[in-house]
């Protein structure tokens, strides 16, 4: 078993029930875990399962500053609309936070509320605090998602009745178990009509993964309903982030899983410095990448994510989703374009380790011709790419192969960078040795098209065309080399390509018309 899923292990221990019991056997039976496993887990598991004093569901307007406490928004209580300056004529966002361990509100909440209101400053950043209900242990939580569904519908549907509110400009946030919250508020609004936006931030998976439309968020929840998945790795059959597609578009950024800059060996200190929090921590990341996503696509407007739409991440590693006709592309995040399908979109995309998270999308195709049948059973090239265009240049970028190389086939890769280089003017490619170049370089060797027949070490590899994609622009390229006496790409060596017109393939050849 690897530190990652050692981690989701023991994470998902206090989140699962340990039989079909009831739900107080359950926690008891997760907190006698916990104590053999963590010295410092039953004082902290008791503040989880102990039943809180005052489980409210609770309503903050938030300004312009982290350290706003917000004012507090009371069901019918019209005066405290007047008090805390509630804008009926803008938009109004609900932020939802999940599940909590520490019965306080994650950093992240009060970040993204500020990022919400500095973008559009005429707008209600209205804070939903659930902690009274989702600081119990996890099936208690699960059963107060829809309690607290149906506090958040009927103050929508006061706001509606006290100010005309238009359900259209209303927009739910919800992460985690929050997301869930946000699905069932959305379907308990009696005022006719839906909420114009509902978006899931890595929705939860346990308790829901597989569930029917009205136990979940769904499609069917807001007029758009938008989900980003990071944490959907599956463990002991279960997914901290569902896995399943929830929404009208469903991001999946690197897969939905192994999120750049999310370390898993740095489990054990954590776990050594915080005991059992350490596994929260380390978990965290991930989970939470799906609000900084969001957070971003906020505070950079002009870098905007793009994801593609692909019926899995094989196909996208391998480059050959890169289309954007017919609404097969969109932008993550706030921007979203709201297409509205009859069944859910699934789109990947890949994104950096930092924020912005933007990277930009290369399709690379190569068509390679003549293997021999030995090198066939085990060639795997390792390749790298360098890209140089009119604002940049990106080096020793991978081209990560997904299966062996087989003789006559165009190979697809995948090849990304955080570097915006602009119009592509040239391309470098290397193959780098590796161990089993040694013997497949005496087998073949690598030319380009213009060199034919057989080489002295046996059938020639010809590397028919290379074309590039860019997924963002959506150009599509072609690239010839540089030099036509160097033509031989050794392992090692760099070889240049420079960019050519399409024409450069030979046409097919016509058959003359009979007279």
């Amino acid at each position: 078993m690897n530190m990652r899923t050692t981690v989701v292990c023991l994470f998902l221990l206090c989140l699962l029930k340990t039989g079909t019991a009831n739900v107080n056997s359950s926690a008891s039976g997760i907190s006698g875990i916990l104590t053999k496993l963590f010295p410092d887990a039953p004082a902290f598991m008791g503040s989880i399962i102990g039943v809180p004093a005052e489980p409210n569901t609770n309503f903050f307007l938030k300004r312009g500053s982290e350290e706003d406490d917000g004012c507090l928004l009371v069901l019918e209580n019209p005066v405290s609309l007047d008090a805390c300056e509630f804008n009926a004529s803008a938009k109004t966002f609900f932020i939802i936070h999940g599940w909590s361990m520490s019965g306080v509100l994650e950093p992240w909440v009060p970040k993204l509320a500020v990022a919400l209101y500095n973008n559009d400053q005429s707008a209600n950043v209205v804070v939903v605090e659930w902690l009274g209900r989702s600081r119990l242990h996890y099936p208690l939580a699960v059963q107060n998602t829809r309690v607290v569904g149906k506090d958040i519908a009927a103050f929508v549907d006061w706001l509606h009745k006290q100010t005309n509110v238009s359900l259209e400009k209303i927009h739910f946030l919800g992460y985690s178990l929050g997301a869930h919250v946000a699905g069932f508020a959305g379907s308990f609004i009696t005022s006719p009509g839906k909420i114009g936006r509902i978006t899931g931030l890595d929705p939860a998976g346990p308790a829901f993964e597989g569930m029917l439309d009205d136990e979940r968020l769904s499609p069917n929840d807001a007029h758009f309903v938008d989900a980003v998945h990071t944490f959907t790795r599956g463990t002991l059959g279960l997914s901290i982030g569902i896995q399943q597609p929830v929404a009208h578009a469903d991001f999946y950024p690197n897969g939905g899983h192994f999120q750049p800059g999310c370390v898993f060996t740095n489990a054990y200190k954590n776990i050594a410095d915080l005991g059992f929090m350490g596994i929260v921590e380390t978990v965290k990341c991930e989970h939470e990448r799906s609000i900084h996503l969001f957070i971003d696509s906020l505070l950079h407007p002009d870098q905007q994510s793009v994801a593609y739409r692909c019926t899995d991440m094989g196909r996208f590693e391998r480059g050959m989703c890169l289309s954007c006709g017919g609404h097969r592309c969109n932008r993550m995040g706030y921007g979203v374009e709201r297409v509205r399908p009859r069944r859910s979109h699934r789109l990947f995309l890949r994104t950096s380790a930092v924020m912005p998270f933007k990277v930009y999308h290369y399709q690379l195709k190569v068509h390679l011709m003549g293997l021999t049948e030995k090198v066939e059973e085990f060639l795997e090239p390792a390749l790298s790419v360098s890209l140089f265009g009119t604002k940049g240049e990106a080096n020793d970028l991978k081209m990560s192969t997904v299966e062996k190389v087989s003789p006559n086939r165009t190979y697809s890769f995948l090849v990304t960078t955080d570097v915006e280089v602009g119009d592509l003017l040239q391309i470098r490619i290397r193959w780098d040795k590796t161990s089993t170049w040694g013997s497949v370089w005496q087998q073949m060797k690598v030319i380009l098209p213009w060199a034919q027949g057989k080489g002295k070490y046996g059938n020639q590899l010809l590397l028919r065309k290379i074309r590039v994609k860019s997924g963002e622009t959506q150009q599509r390229l072609a690239f010839c080399s540089s030099d036509f006496n160097k033509v031989e790409l050794s392992p090692e060596l760099e070889q240049t390509f420079q960019r050519c017109r399409e024409e450069w393939v030979r046409p097919r050849r016509r058959h003359a018309r009979s007279v």
